[in-house]
């Protein structure tokens, strides 16, 4: 699953049909994205109208944590500018805005603008050593906001008595949480993902439940996703209130 994460992170959202996932990441981007490189840029910048502040903000938001504050630093831009455009690249459908965050409509755009287009003059020249290491140095990092969106979709699908009003990542008065939900009968979920080779130990439930007494949220769930897996003392914890979910359980999105 880890590496259907890694190839969906990439490849989700585009119609080229058969891709042989047997191979790994960086020879696939290799073989199947940047030998194109310039057919591909065409039709995205067709999405994008070729402005450079899109494009800047799109970077931004695809090597940041999905907030718009976050992508407006990372391009320079002021708040006022960033939303203007926020607004035209939603119309134009690359992206879906909501609150103070906003997500890409298909994986692949976020990949392109995290490791493609900020670096286009080598790749245009056929230099692709940069890319390779920059996929190497920040591959796992940009990994964990498409963890955490699936996250998302599983924990749909493990309500469907009591089904999700909304769920979002929340980001109040200096309080970070990876997952707030809210169910149809006002049950409130929180939760953390960690995209980390380390098992997550009892000391992530209780800062979990540390920055809830912070923001003053009376959470009725907890739920920690890990990609690998869990310490003997929390899995001991597990309970209807604290719920675990590990890599094994993502085969159900598959399904």
């Amino acid at each position: 699953m880890e590496d259907a994460i890694e190839k969906f992170s990439i490849f989700g959202g585009v119609s080229w049909g058969s891709i042989d996932t047997s191979k790994p990441a960086i020879e696939l981007i290799e073989e199947l994205i940047l030998p194109d490189f310039r057919y591909i840029r065409n039709d995205i910048t067709e999405l994008t109208d070729g402005l450079p502040l899109h494009h800047s903000i799109l970077s931004g938001l695809a090597l940041g944590d999905s907030r718009l504050q976050t992508a407006f630093k990372r391009a320079s831009v002021s708040k006022e500018m960033g939303e203007n455009a926020i607004a035209e690249l939603s119309e134009c459908k690359i992206i879906r805005p909501y609150k103070s965050t906003a997500i890409f409509n298909s994986p692949f755009l976020r990949f392109w603008f995290a490791f493609v287009s900020p670096i286009f003059k080598g790749i245009r020249d056929g230099d692709f050593a940069e890319i390779r290491e920059r996929y190497e140095n920040r591959g796992s990092d940009f990994m964990q906001l498409t963890f955490t969106q699936l996250s998302y979709e599983l924990i749909k699908l493990n309500f469907k008595e009591d089904r999700l009003k909304e769920i979002r990542p929340y980001f109040e008065d200096g309080i970070e949480l990876d997952i707030y939900a809210k169910t149809t009968s006002k049950k409130t979920i929180v939760g953390v993902c960690r995209y980390s080779n380390a098992k997550v130990k009892k000391s992530e439930l209780t800062k979990l439940q540390d920055l809830c007494k912070q923001a003053n949220i009376n959470a009725d769930i907890f739920v920690i996703v890990a990609k690998n897996g869990f310490s003997n003392e929390l899995k001991a914890l597990k309970s209807d209130k604290v719920r675990l979910i590990t890599l094994k359980n993502f085969k159900k999105l598959v399904e």
